[in-house]
């Protein structure tokens, strides 16, 4: 357990560190004209744009910048905005998003979670009845239909029967992010009843779950102790990488709704040609990204004690 932990943080680390290098060598290789606003373009002399330039270290050769660059990372220094808050700390400008994107993004993964194993479980206990195809239709009408105009839908709904605001608002917090929570949930609810569905299927189809109906085991019993545990277990994966992905926000859901989350942040400071915010978001989300993954295999082991992460001898 300790030599495989070891080894998949020490791949996870080099992986953070190939991503953030690749972003770093192709935001360096855009025209540095993109660091200048056009005011500054129209009032900066060539020398006077050579010199801001020079002072931001970016006429130095690349492979210097990028030592500088991760000394200042390990320093827990990531600069400061130059484009999208002049002048702020790097750490200030995502913080804010940051917090509300985890806040609207975990609120989201739980209602997916619980709503959609229940929807999951009922479909499977009404197989091929009306449930069952009213929770298929659903599903199918979620990953057709695209996100947009879902968005739209639940957006007119809202508002036009809920009353509900359809901008964020700083003075309505609670009521702004119904809409939008929900529309986080609304593909990992039909996502999670699908697979609860397929998996608790195929668990029933099981011979041990045969031999427990022999033995006179309550179909209550089974269901709740066999048959959800262990089809639960293949979800859990995934749990962690998808709390993790919240905290990044999404960028559809959070500009439809105006939402001052991180979703739009990274487009915002790649086009903005905003150094430090590009560089500390792709640090951020392939950390995210990573530690997901390995997260999920953990927790595998914790519901699962048959499945272990060591080589056993004549495994393949």
């Amino acid at each position: 357990m300790l030599k495989y932990t070891i080894k998949r943080l020490a791949q996870s680390l080099f992986t953070v560190f190939l991503i953030a290098t690749i972003i770093f060598v192709l935001m360096r290789l855009l025209p540095v004209e993109n660091y200048f606003t056009e005011d500054e373009v129209m009032n900066l002399t060539q020398d006077q744009q050579e010199d801001i330039l020079r002072e931001a270290g970016l006429l130095d050769p690349i492979p210097t910048q990028l030592i500088r660059f991760y000394g200042q990372v390990l320093k827990f220094d990531f600069g400061t905005s130059r484009r999208i808050q002049k002048g702020a700390l790097v750490v200030d400008v995502i913080g804010d998003k940051f917090a509300v994107s985890m806040r609207n993004g975990a609120m989201a993964l739980g209602i997916a979670l619980v709503v959609g194993v229940l929807m999951g479980v009922a479909q499977t206990l009404n197989k091929n009845g009306p449930l069952d195809h009213l929770g298929t239709a659903f599903t199918i009408f979620v990953n057709s239909v695209p996100a947009i105009v879902s968005f739209a839908l639940i957006m007119v709904f809202g508002s036009k029967v809920l009353g509900l605001p359809t901008l964020y608002s700083s003075r309505k917090v609670g009521l702004s992010n119904v809409m939008p929570v929900f529309c986080l949930s609304l593909g990992s609810i039909a996502g999670y009843a699908l697979w609860t569905r397929r998996y608790m299927v195929d668990e029933l189809n099981k011979d041990y779950i045969k031999l427990a109906k022999i033995k006179g085991i309550s179909n209550a019993q089974i269901m709740i102790k066999h048959v959800l545990k262990n089809a639960f277990v293949p979800l859990t994966q995934y749990l962690p990488a998808a709390f993790l992905s919240t905290i990044g926000g999404s960028m559809l859901c959070e500009t439809f709704f105006s939402v001052p989350g991180m979703g739009p942040l990274l487009t915002t400071a790649v086009t903005k040609y905003d150094l430090n915010v590009v560089q500390t978001l792709s640090i951020l989300y392939s950390t995210l990204g990573v530690l997901g993954a390995f997260l999920g295999d953990l927790l595998m082991i914790l519901f699962d004690p048959r499945i272990t992460l060591v080589e056993k001898e004549g495994a393949r």
